[in-house]
């Protein structure tokens, strides 16, 4: 029996303090900033500051509660969710943006695929300094492989099944995301699949995540996406409010 890869009751919402931290600084700032100016108020406007602090300090633990249902309350990092996905598959890759959580877990519940573990992550053009500090702090396996978004180093055909687990939001140049998508389809074998784990920018994000929602791609963008690079969705599930899964195949008859 593989061995079980466990993670601790809040790893997601610290992971997600430790590399935002400075997200969650400016706002404990402006909180005080808020509470400490409401005291020195007449009455009325008083009321207005007291509200406004409440209003900039609630969305700190709606976000963090809403953090810990998506990746430490669902189960969504056992990943044993994926094997209806999987089913068949001999050779998949594992594709991140310079912090990968998954290979561990991929290789001990799935350990009959060969993966391959491909880093896209390009420091000129994926910026955010959240995944930085990730990289900092947990350096690519060794057996990782460095790729551009425009050249994954595989041959045509090669894969089964790609894997993106919350890590190509991180391409946010749409031209850049389709090429992406398009190499992703060179090197999959006719009836292979690409298995996209995200976020969207819909209701139940926005109301969790306030403006921070905008770092994620609304739905409709991500099929401009798929059909930009020739593939159409033929299945997927909400793993939970706040994360979706689309299984991507690509069309018999591209345009």
């Amino acid at each position: 029996m593989a061995p079980k890869v466990s993670r601790s009751a809040f790893q997601g919402v610290w992971t997600v303090l430790r590399f935002n931290w400075h997200l969650h600084a400016l706002a404990l700032a402006l909180v005080g900033v808020l509470l400490v100016s409401a005291f020195y108020l007449p009455a009325p406007a008083r009321i207005v500051a007291f509200l406004a602090t409440l209003a900039a300090f609630l969305p700190l633990p709606i976000s963090l509660a809403a953090t810990w249902v998506a990746y430490d309350a669902s189960g969504l990092y056992e990943l044993s969710w994926l094997a209806p996905m999987l089913v068949g598959a001999r050779r998949g890759a594992n594709l991140h943006a310079g912090f990968d959580e998954t290979t561990p877990v991929l290789q001990a519940t799935f350990p009959s695929i060969d993966w391959k573990v491909l880093d896209f992550y390009d420091p000129s053009k994926h910026t955010e300094i959240s995944i930085r500090r990730a990289r900092k702090a947990y350096p690519p396996a060794p057996d990782t492989v460095p790729i551009r978004t425009d050249t994954i180093l595989l041959p045509d055909a090669r894969l089964d099944v790609a894997l993106l687990f919350l890590a190509a939001h991180e391409i946010r140049d749409a031209a850049e995301r389709a090429g992406f998508f398009r190499e992703l389809r060179r090197v999959l074998r006719p009836g292979g699949r690409v298995i996209l784990t995200e976020h969207l920018r819909d209701l139940p994000n926005i109301l969790a995540y306030s403006i921070g929602a905008w770092h994620f791609l609304p739905r409709s963008e991500w099929l401009a996406t798929f059909e930009a690079a020739g593939f159409h969705v033929v299945g997927g599930l909400r793993n939970n409010p706040f994360i979706t899964t689309f299984v991507l195949r690509a069309d018999e008859n591209p345009h």
